[in-house]
C-alpha cells in the first residue's frame, strides 16, 4: 500500500471548511480506516496468496482457485473504497479554495480606492478566511455528501456480494485446470474475519455520519428559510399588519358610535319623562 501522506494533507485542509459532523467523519476516516489499514490489516493479508493451499499438485490450479475465490484483495478493495469516498470531499475542497481565492482578490480590489462602486461584497468568507457554508458553496457541500453516501453504500453492498462478511477456512473449487473439485484452505480466517467486520462497522459509521450531516444541513436551511420569510412578511411587507390594525380600529369606532347613540337616546327619554312629570305637577 502506498503512502497516505499526500491524501491526509489534502483531507486535513477540509477540516476548516466543514461542519462539526464533517470533522468527526474526517477523524473516523483517519483513525479507524487509514491508520488501521496501514498498521494492522496489511500485515494480516500480506501472505494471503502464499498461504492459500489446495489439496492438489496440478500446476496452475491454486492460482485459478485463488483468483476465483478472491477476485480482488480485501486490502486493495478497502484502498479503492477510501480513495473513492474521499474524492467528492477533495472536489469540494477545490471549490472552496477557488471561492476563497476569488474573494481574497475581491477584498484587495475593495481595499483600493476608486473601485468600490461596482464590486460585490464577499459573502462566503470573512477577513480571517473562514468559509461560510451557504449559497453555491452549500450546494457543492450537499452534492459531495450525497456522492459519498452513494459510493459508501455501493462499496458495502459490493463487499457483501464479492466475499460476504465472514471468511470460512475451506473453499471448494472446480475450475480448470483442476482435475476435480479440490479443497483449498486459507490462512488465519478468524483474524481476517475480525478485520472485515471492523472495517464494515467503520464504513457503516461513516455512512451514518454522512446521512446525519445531510439531514442537519437540509433542516437548518429549511428552518432559516422559514424564519427569513416570516421576517420579510412582518417587517419589510407590513401591509397585512396595517390592514389588520385598520379593521380593528373600524370595529372599535363602530362600537363607540353605538354606545354614544344608546346613551343619547337614553338621555332624551329621561328628559321627556322629567318634563311630563313637571307638567302633571302643575
Amino acid at each position: 500500500m502506498g503512502d497516505w501522506g499526500f491524501l491526509s494533507t489534502l483531507l486535513n485542509k477540509v477540516q476548516s471548511h466543514s461542519t462539526v459532523i464533517g470533522k468527526i467523519w474526517m477523524s473516523v476516516l483517519f483513525l479507524f480506516r487509514i491508520m488501521v489499514l496501514g498498521a494492522g490489516a496489511e500485515s494480516v493479508w500480506g501472505d494471503e496468496q502464499s498461504g492459500f493451499i489446495c489439496n492438489t499438485q496440478q500446476p496452475g490450479c491454486e492460482n485459478v482457485c485463488y483468483d476465483w475465490t478472491f477476485p480482488i484483495s480485501h486490502i486493495r478493495f478497502w484502498v479503492l473504497q477510501i480513495i473513492f469516498v474521499s474524492t467528492p470531499t477533495l472536489i469540494y475542497l477545490g471549490h472552496a479554495m477557488h471561492v476563497i481565492q476569488q474573494e481574497n482578490k475581491l477584498r484587495e480590489k475593495l481595499a483600493s480606492p476608486g473601485e468600490t462602486r461596482m464590486l460585490k461584497v464577499p459573502k462566503y468568507t470573512d477577513e480571517k478566511g473562514k468559509v461560510k457554508i451557504k449559497g453555491n458553496l452549500l450546494g457543492s457541500y450537499l452534492t459531495q455528501l450525497v456522492a459519498k453516501i452513494i459510493i459508501e453504500t455501493a462499496f458495502i453492498v459490493g463487499q457483501y456480494y464479492l466475499y460476504g462478511f465472514v471468511l470460512v477456512p475451506m473453499f471448494p473449487c472446480s475450475k480448470k485446470p483442476c482435475p476435480f473439485t479440490v479443497e483449498c484452505y486459507m490462512s488465519r480466517p478468524t483474524e481476517k474475519t475480525i478485520f472485515i467486520i471492523f472495517m464494515l462497522v467503520v464504513a457503516c459509521v461513516s455512512l451514518f455520519l454522512n446521512v446525519v450531516e445531510l439531514l442537519y444541513l437540509v433542516c437548518t436551511r429549511v428552518r432559516c428559510g422559514s424564519k427569513s420569510r416570516h421576517k420579510i412578511t412582518s417587517a419589510e411587507n407590513p401591509a397585512s399588519l396595517r390592514w389588520s390594525n385598520a379593521d380593528d380600529s373600524l370595529r372599535q369606532n363602530k362600537l363607540n358610535m353605538e354606545l354614544d347613540r344608546s346613551q343619547s337616546i337614553g338621555g332624551s327619554l329621561d328628559g321627556a319623562k322629567e318634563d311630563k312629570r313637571l307638567l302633571s305637577a302643575h
